[in-house]
């Protein structure tokens, strides 16, 4: 069962159906927002609403027909579960819908032992293309979710491009992205867009207190999200904001003097969260340079802003992480 829409997904949503119902929503959808703002759950929402073969009169999903019993059993699961042998628990992108592809990070079995593999790849691509291709199954529309757009490589984008050239009737390509920019201007030129925004600091805490967070805490994690409710739920339901404070306290030790950004750099990626805490890193620079007037500390704060971001990027890449990340931290040296 999908997860209810929060009221920005809704308006998101609503935006939507009404294009679909007027019949004005394009081939190809460039959906945006930050990470965690549910880009991912929207998109389902609409994949079930224009999969349902018995819509209801207000065109929302019957949640009966053969349609929308295949989209229920669609794949549930984390891409990153793995059995005890090492082995992935299911293909990325399976689903029990024959009309629905889900494409996404895949697993590189070898060498072994499996590893997610950082980009999404020209023969994913094709296999979309090949699937947008097809006559629908069931006979209605068709639905291609990719999720994360940006991290489809450049050689896999020619061949994107050549699909976004050819639309056809009841195909959809959905493209979600968090850093749009990162996508050539040829394939943002060719989709319509679809912003999922951030809401009122008001609407973020009254949903954040239906998710069961206590007031304080809630706060905190919004301010520490600067808005962000998807990201301020997340902190607050696990160790974000715990990780978020050792992240100030390494900062700080590091600008005393008092720590090795060797050995900082090697504790932070031993545990795999790298990433979280260089995202840690940058808004604490951009958290410092709140309301500063000295040009001088603000060209500081911004290069070590600018640092971690980068950092995070050569994650991505084949770079040592321990090296990516001890580079970020030299800039709090």
């Amino acid at each position: 069962m999908l997860p209810a829409l929060s009221p920005w997904q809704r308006r998101a949503y609503d935006h939507a159906t009404a294009a679909i119902d007027g019949g004005h929503f394009g081939h190809a959808t460039l959906i945006t927002g930050p990470a965690l703002i549910g880009k991912r759950v929207l998109a389902e929402h609409l994949a079930h609403r224009v999969l349902c073969r018995s819509p209801q009169a207000n065109g929302e999903p019957c949640g009966a027909c053969k349609g929308c019993s295949l989209f229920a059993a669609r794949a549930q699961y984390d891409p990153l579960e793995v059995r005890p042998d090492g082995t992935p628990s299911h293909p990325w992108g399976h689903s029990a819908h024959p009309d629905l592809l889900m494409v996404g990070y895949e697993w590189k079995l070898k060498p072994a032992p499996p590893k997610m593999r950082a980009e999404l790849v020209i023969e994913q691509i094709r296999s979309l293309s090949e699937k947008l291709s097809l006559t629908p199954q069931l006979g209605g529309a068709q639905v291609v979710i990719v999720d994360p757009a940006d991290a489809i490589n450049w050689n896999a984008f020619n061949a994107l491009l050549k699909t976004l050239e050819e639309p056809q009737p009841g195909r959809y390509l959905w493209l979600l992205s968090s850093n749009p920019a990162r996508l050539p201007a040829t394939i943002r030129s060719r989709c319509q867009r679809l912003d999922v925004r951030l809401p009122p600091r008001e609407e973020a805490l009254a949903w954040l207190l239906s998710r069961g967070h206590a007031a304080k805490v809630a706060g905190e994690a919004l301010e520490a999200a600067r808005g962000h409710p998807g990201l301020a739920d997340a902190w607050a339901s696990g160790d974000g904001l715990a990780l978020r404070r050792a992240v100030a306290d390494d900062a700080r030790s590091l600008a005393r003097g008092q720590a090795a950004v060797g050995e900082v750099a090697q504790r932070w990626v031993a545990d795999g969260r790298a990433s979280e805490r260089l995202q840690h890193l940058a808004d604490l620079a951009l958290h410092e340079a709140a309301g500063l007037t000295d040009p001088a500390a603000t060209r500081t704060l911004a290069a070590r802003f600018d640092a971690a971001n980068r950092a995070r990027d050569l994650l991505r890449s084949t770079v040592r992480a321990d090296l990516a990340v001890a580079e970020s931290l030299l800039a709090w040296c």
